[in-house]
């Protein structure tokens, strides 16, 4: 999988909008127990997330891999092609 968006959204959850236009919510909550991730439970550093395609990173080196994301999320929709490029 390919990420052609993410936003962060309330209760540390990211919004991913899939290369394909597969669109679902992942919840980084579990991951707050792992020193990378602590920082985000600052919901300020949590939005700071930049979208390298194949993974998501934040300012503080926390990063996922789009395989991890995809083999955890939750779908939700499908956007047409036009919306997820």
């Amino acid at each position: 999988m390919r990420i052609a968006r993410v936003s962060p959204k309330p209760n540390l959850i990211l919004s991913i909008v899939a290369d394909d236009g597969r669109i679902g919510n992942f919840d980084v909550r579990p991951y707050l127990e792992y020193e990378a991730f602590k920082p985000l439970k600052d919901y300020t550093e949590f939005q700071k997330v930049f979208n390298g395609g194949y993974f998501v990173e934040w300012d503080c080196g926390a990063d996922l891999s789009a395989d991890t994301i995809e083999a955890r999320w939750q779908i939700v929709g499908k956007a047409n092609q036009q919306t997820a490029a």
